[in-house]
């Protein structure tokens, strides 16, 4: 798949932000905590303790949700190219899923889209599904890989095309978004600090701000990968 040759308006750029299902590990029932403290043990080392490590819990989509998918498109226009975003953010993981997967069915549904993310073959992808499926959401077609060769996949990832075939190869975005010289989305509040922001704060609107300047970036980025100059800024629009 030659970059350039992609019909840039056909591609769904996402990124979402995930937090653990419950703050504290003592809030976990006892089943729930033994199957943590399973699912965690190789971090265990030098004394620490399942509860020591639970800050990773929102990175397992086992023990974690979703609070935010952010997504962004391409528009080529007569006054210049644009990107266009929008958010589903709520307390109610289930809603937000059902939201963006009949966005998916309903505009992401043919072999000529494609979604990409950053490392989003490893997390954001994958996590979307398993947390569709435990909620009881029929996969959408862009998620639903089973039985497909790879080839008939249409995920595009930012860090993957990075590697360029180097497979233990692991580069940030930000790292990524330096030398590119594109604007840098982390002038808030990063990763880390997502589960304090929702938990402690109950400050959503600044994860969705967040979640949003990571896919702008995002965009950008891959806009580099082709060769293309960046997006105006003010021809970005929420």
């Amino acid at each position: 798949m030659q970059l350039r040759k992609i019909n840039i308006e056909k591609v769904l750029f996402l990124d979402i932000e995930t937090v653990p299902e419950v703050y504290n590990f003592s809030d976990l029932d006892d089943e729930t905590a033994a199957l943590y403290t399973h699912k965690t043990k190789f971090f265990q080392k030098d004394g620490l303790t399942a509860e020591d490590v639970y800050d990773r819990a929102g990175v397992y989509a086992e023990f974690g949700k979703i609070v935010c998918i952010s997504c962004g498109i391409v528009q080529d226009k007569p006054e210049g190219r644009t990107i266009r975003m929008k958010s589903f953010a709520g307390d109610d993981e289930k809603l937000l899923l059902e939201e963006f997967a009949e966005l998916l069915n309903k505009h992401y549904n043919s072999p000529y889209h494609i979604l990409c993310g950053h490392n989003a073959k490893e997390f954001d992808f994958p996590f979307l599904g398993r947390r569709m499926l435990i909620h009881g959401i029929d996969l959408p077609a862009a998620l639903d890989i089973a039985g497909k060769k790879p080839w008939e996949i249409n995920h595009l990832d930012t860090m993957e095309l990075w590697k360029l075939g180097d497979y233990k190869h692991y580069t940030s975005m930000s790292l990524l978004c330096h030398i590119f010289k594109v604007p840098t989305p982390k002038d808030d509040i990063s990763g880390a600090d997502v589960a304090r922001v929702y938990y402690e704060e109950n400050d959503l609107a600044r994860i969705v701000t967040y979640c949003q300047k990571d896919v702008i970036a995002l965009i950008q980025l891959f806009l580099r990968f082709r060769n293309d100059p960046l997006v105006l800024e003010e021809n970005i629009i929420d």
